[in-house]
């Protein structure tokens, strides 16, 4: 597909003693858009990468990068990569790391000493451009490792690993710089484990397990039938809140989502207040959590009603939120319901 920056089928690699690193790899990266490759260690992200990148042979792998056969030099000169724990010779400094990056793309002289300026001022290290590498934090590594891949003024950026070593303030001036290099039309291949980075970069993700893609999406469709609304009451719960709330919600309440009764050392028939659960008349799942009613939809014509009869019963609304699984709450349900297998990082 022309539209496609990253086309990859049946990407496989088996090192020695016959661990699967990949098996049958099947991924699509659309053009100008920012990807996220998740996965545990192990989960043979890393291999993934380097194949893309030539450093590993695969056993076999079809496909394309910039509309090219897996490989080809004329599509790998465009296209800019950070490896995971890229060390510089420290006796280089930063203007000079960048300088032979780029003269070893091929980037004529004039451009290259101009591009340099440019992308030291980009990462924040323009005070620190004729300082010697080998004085840097590794947060600073990090910000020279994701300037050289910018030096060839690439189509596709290949980071793995590219806010390591950051701080807080440092990973987010990166999402900033990536989300500039995106409004421009580059295309963003990440691998990382930082979850919440992902949540807020990506455009679409892929779960990787044991060398399989398991999940691949927008985080909208990944996390499809997980949303849920919140309706919070002014006010501490009381016999007259909770009465009110089910009659506004009226359906099947008298699940005990607390510990049992006998437990909890209530009589037979009692509910340990003050959560609740039940389906409504329509067909949704409500649960009762002190003064917040959950219920079961993302849909905000359905939770309507509910507002209105809350209010028709006198109590007055706090707060209405919306709310979504996560993408480490899904990460991690995919990974604890798969079974252990080899692999490799």
């Amino acid at each position: 597909m022309p539209d496609l920056a990253i086309d990859l089928r049946d990407v496989a690699k088996t090192y020695r003693r016959r661990v699967e690193a990949l098996r049958g790899i099947r991924m699509e990266v659309r053009a100008g858009e920012i990807f996220g490759l998740l996965g545990p260690n192990g989960a043979g992200k890393s291999t993934l990468v380097k194949i893309m990148m030539t450093v590993v042979r695969p056993n076999r792998a079809e496909g394309t990068i910039l509309g090219q056969p897996i490989g080809q030099k004329a599509a790998l000169a465009r296209v800019g990569y950070l490896p995971e724990h890229l060390r510089f010779p420290p006796y280089l400094t930063g203007r000079q790391v960048l300088e032979i990056f780029a003269a070893l793309a091929k980037v004529d002289r004039p451009t290259r000493k101009r591009r340099a300026l440019e992308l030291l001022n980009m990462v924040g290290l323009a005070k620190w451009a004729d300082v010697k590498v080998g004085t840097y934090s590794k947060g600073m590594q990090q910000r020279i490792g994701l300037a050289q891949a910018l030096m060839n003024d690439p189509e596709l950026l290949v980071l793995d690993e590219p806010t390591d070593g950051l701080d807080p303030v440092g990973r987010r001036e990166v999402r900033e710089v990536l989300g500039r290099l995106r409004d421009q039309g580059k295309t963003i291949f990440l691998n990382s484990h930082l979850l919440s980075e992902v949540e807020r970069l990506c455009d679409r993700v892929a779960i990787l397990l044991s060398g399989k893609v398991v999940r691949q999406g927008t985080l909208d469709e990944l996390t499809a039938g997980s949303e849920h609304f919140f309706i919070q009451l002014h006010g501490r719960p009381d016999q007259a809140m909770r009465e009110a709330m089910r009659a506004a919600a009226p359906g099947e309440w008298a699940v005990c989502l607390t510990v049992n009764a006998t437990e909890a050392g209530a009589t037979k028939g009692d509910c340990p207040p003050p959560r609740e659960a039940g389906k409504l008349a329509t067909g949704e799942a409500v649960e009762l959590d002190g003064n917040v009613l959950r219920i079961g939809t993302g849909d905000p014509e359905r939770i309507q009603p509910l507002i209105d009869a809350l209010r028709g019963r006198g109590q007055v609304i706090f707060a209405v939120w919306r709310q979504r699984q996560s993408l480490e709450d899904l990460f991690i349900q995919i990974v604890s319901d798969s079974p252990p297998q080899g692999g490799r990082q």
